[in-house]
Parts: C-alpha cells; sequence; structure tokens
C-alpha cells in the first residue's frame, strides 16, 4: 500500500494502527541486516504511540489524512529522547532533548515514527562505505541514503529526508521512489542538524508523488524558531491545478549515459503527450555550478561542525590530556575522512587570503544562477532534467566523481527552487533511473500536478525490487 492507501484502510477500520505499526517493524527487523537502511528502530516508542493514536481515530478525532500511517526520519532530524547521531561517530549515543520542527508536526498528525534512517555522515556525500545504505534493487549499487532504501524496501511507507545537494533526489533516483525537495524556507529547519545552512531543506520520500504531497502539506509551514523559514502557510495540495498547457523547458549537460538521456526523453515525450508545451534549452552557467556549490557547501559545513569540539557535547577522545588534544584527538577520531575534507577546504576558502578569491567568487556565481532560473521562469512553467548523469556515479573514491554526481540537483539548491524526482525507467542492469522538476520557489502545486499527470499515465513508480512484495 502507498501511504495514503494505508490511511484509508486504517479509517475504515480494515487494519488497525497497532497492527501497521507492527508490520513494518517487523519488516524492518527481518530486512535491515540486508539493506542497513535504518540507524536506529524505536519500536516500545512506535507501539506505545500507535496504540494511542489507535484510541483517538476510535473516538471519532479529527486527525490528518495520513493518522495512524507509520513514518521514518533521516537521522539528522532531532527527536527527543531518541539518538539523533546524523551517522557519525561524534553523535553517537547523542539523545536530544526537543523535537524538531518536522518531528513535532508529524506527531500533532497522528503519524507513527518508527525509526531513524542511514544517511552519510552529516548528510555529505561520500563514497559507499561498509556502514552505507544498500539499494534493494541490488546491493552492490548506491542507495544515496537509508530514506530512499527504506521505502523502496518496503520497510517504511513513506519517510522525511532532507536535501543540500541532492540527497532527497538522487537516492530517490537510485531506488525507483518519488521525492520531493521544496523551496528553501518552506519546511522549517528547527531541530536538523546543519550541514550547510543556506542549501539544507527538509522535505519528502514515498511510493508516489501523492504520498510526498500529503507528507509535505503536514510538514511545511511557518515556524518562528527558523528565521529562514519565510513561508506564510502549510501548502494544500487537495485541488488539483493546471497540467494542461504547461511549458516545460528540458536539458542535458555534459557526459551523460545513453540509458538515462533515453529515459528521460522519454519522460518529457510522455508529459508532451498529456497537453504540455515541451521544448529543450541550453542551461546557462553548468561549468559553474559544482565548483560554486562545492565551495560554498564546504564553508558552511566548516563552521556549522565547529562546535563539535569534545567539549560542550559529542565525542570526546580518551587519550585527550590537554586542551589542544581535546580538541585534535576528539575531532580527528569522531569525524569521518569526507568529512574532514569539506572542513579543511572550507577552512581554507573563509581564510583571509582565499575569501575574495573563492567564497566570494562562489556567492557571485550563485547570484548569477538564481538570475537565470529566474529569466527561465519567465518563459517556461518547469524544467525537466535528469537526476543524475549515470547511476552509480556515487560509487566512487573520486571526489570529483561524487560532486559531478550533483550537477543536476545542486542548482536549484543553490536558488533554493523545490524539486520533485521521479522514477521514469530502467538501464540495461535493470536498475531505476530517474528524472526531475524543477519550478520557481513556491511552485510546488504545478511541480505536483505535472507529477500526478506523468504517474498516471506510467507505472514506473508501481515496479519494485525482486523479492520486496
Amino acid at each position: 500500500m502507498t501511504a495514503l492507501e494505508l490511511s484509508a484502510a486504517i479509517r475504515a477500520g480494515k487494519i488497525g494502527v497497532p497492527e501497521a505499526a507492527s508490520s513494518y517493524i517487523d519488516r524492518i527487523e527481518q530486512s535491515n541486516n540486508k539493506y542497513n537502511a535504518f540507524i536506529t528502530i524505536a519500536k516500545e516508542n512506535a507501539l506505545r504511540r500507535a496504540q494511542e493514536v489507535q484510541a483517538r481515530i476510535d473516538n471519532k478525532e479529527e486527525l490528518s489524512p495520513l493518522a495512524g500511517v507509520p513514518v521514518a526520519l533521516k537521522d539528522n532530524i532531532s527527536t527527543a529522547g531518541l539518538e539523533t547521531t546524523c551517522a557519525s561517530k561524534m553523535l553517537k549515543d547523542y539523545k536530544p532533548i526537543y523535537n524538531a520542527a518536522v518531528t513535532e508536526k508529524l506527531e500533532r498528525a497522528g503519524m507513527i515514527m518508527i525509526g531513524k534512517l542511514n544517511m552519510d555522515e552529516f548528510a555529505l556525500e561520500q563514497s559507499v562505505s561498509l556502514n552505507a545504505a544498500r539499494n534493494p534493487w541490488d546491493e552492490n549499487c548506491p542507495a544515496g541514503d537509508g530514506s530512499a532504501a527504506a521505502v523502496a524496501a518496503g520497510m517504511t511507507p513513506i519517510a522525511v529526508g532532507s536535501d543540500t545537494g541532492g540527497s532527497i533526489r538522487r537516492p530517490c533516483s537510485y531506488c525507483g521512489v518519488t521525492g520531493i525537495k521544496p523551496t528553501y524556507g518552506s519546511v522549517s529547519r528547527f531541530g536538523i542538524a546543519a550541514c550547510a545552512s543556506s542549501l539544507d531543506q527538509g522535505g519528502a520520500i514515498g511510493q508516489d508523488i501523492d504520498d510526498c504531497a500529503a507528507l509535505l502539506q503536514l510538514v511545511s509551514g511557518p515556524d518562528e524558531r527558523d528565521s529562514t523559514c519565510i513561508i506564510k502557510e502549510a501548502f494544500d495540495f487537495k485541488e488539483q491545478g493546471k497540467s494542461q498547457g504547461i511549458k516545460i523547458g528540458f536539458y542535458f549537460s555534459g557526459g551523460i549515459d545513453d540509458d538515462v538521456k533515453k529515459a528521460v526523453l522519454a519522460a518529457a515525450k510522455e508529459l508532451e503527450d498529456a497537453g504540455a508545451l515541451v521544448e529543450e534549452f541550453e542551461m546557462p552557467l553548468t561549468d559553474y555550478v559544482i565548483p560554486a556549490y562545492s565551495i560554498i557547501r564546504a564553508a558552511e559545513v566548516s563552521s556549522n561542525l565547529a562546535k563539535y569540539d569534545g567539549l560542550k557535547y559529542g565525542h570526546r577522545s580518551a587519550d585527550a590530556k590537554t586542551l589542544s588534544e581535546v580538541y585534535r584527538f576528539s575531532r580527528s577520531e569522531g569525524f569521518g575522512f569526507d568529512v574532514k575534507r569539506n572542513i579543511m577546504l572550507g577552512s581554507l576558502v573563509l581564510s583571509s587570503d582565499y575569501y575574495d578569491t573563492y567564497y566570494r567568487k562562489a556567492l557571485q556565481v550563485r547570484s548569477l544562477i538564481k538570475d537565470a532560473y529566474n529569466k527561465l521562469f519567465t518563459k517556461y512553467d518547469l524544467i525537466l532534467s535528469p537526476v543524475t548523469p549515470y547511476m552509480s556515479g556515487a560509487n566512487s573514491d573520486d571526489p570529483m566523481q561524487i560532486y559531478m554526481d550533483s550537477i543536476y540537483t545542486a542548482s536549484s539548491d543553490l536558488a533554493g527552487l523545490p524539486a520533485a524526482a521521479l522514477p521514469c525507467g530502467f538501464n540495461n542492469q535493470g536498475m531505476p533511473l530517474g528524472f526531475q522538476l524543477i519550478g520557481n520557489a513556491f511552485s510546488e502545486k504545478i511541480i505536483v500536478d505535472a507529477g500526478r499527470v506523468y504517474q498516471k499515465r506510467t507505472e514506473h513508480h508501481r515496479r519494485r525490487p525482486g523479492g520486496v512484495q
């Protein structure tokens, strides 16, 4: 079942909330050794809360359309009393004393939080390691993170993730599921551990676009605790809007696998057949996206992770004897290689000798990218592109190969724009492929409507990995 189908069955009394929660927890316990999608399973909390929500449903309380549905959270989202580790030794066993804004909204909506999902350390893209989540379609291929892997493997009907340079959309493309990264400032970042503050944005991962829209409707909305959360009210996707005659521009950039290009062109043709006006264009500034993104991200990572120093909280080295050793040993032991690499690069570009040469220039390029999108959206309603240039780009030890895997996703994060990833086919090894729809700021409704049209005409999002029922 999709999340909305499960919710309808719960409201109709066909399935009890405790039964649904137990079923997914059993699935996690059976499958997690295989897929490594979950870091923490919140079994006791979930079953206790399921009983509470069932009682509220029995009492005919008015709850959300997803009431009683299990949900999993990426492990950088704070959950009071439950470990939130960011997949890092630095935060091993750390239990926050407060919930993230997203967690609060899901609880008020009557959803059942069943666990915390695996991720790249502090949400930084990195080469696949033994601790990474594994793709349910092929365990030797990257999953991107545990959120998409868990949904694809049927371990949770829906999940909340975060996107800094594509960390919702790329895993969805790898695993054959659907995801929405909303406009920056539409979902509160309060309680979401910062990676790069001007890029990070929470979003939804589900089996189809309707599930993602329903979840995004719950978690979006204003929050005084986050000064960057500028949305005035939550999204409302109940009424369908314009789908006929929308103008879609699509583009390809640099090297791209033939299978990816073929699948994306087929998706564009499907939308054209549904009544959209589709044309190809040349995306400006593509050569500058990855350099600007890499510099800005590293600078903000360096600043945000400075607080993990072995003193206030987080890992503290047992071998440290002096204050200097506490800093050096704790951070050396607590952070992984890719985090250290970003901290070093960020410290360099923020230094007085290189600030103007690199960081200021990257910010100027970011402004040019925003201006380029503004001009494009005077001509198009949506922009269509691949999610990644190749299926297995993240399965590499070459940092530039990893960065280039974000060539299509990082620009919308730099510009703060919404985007959805949707499955659109399979490569010659039978692995899922995806395309993305990018919209202007706060145009999520147009994206969701176009996604609905596409998924009503295709079956890619309904296919499941072998062995997943």
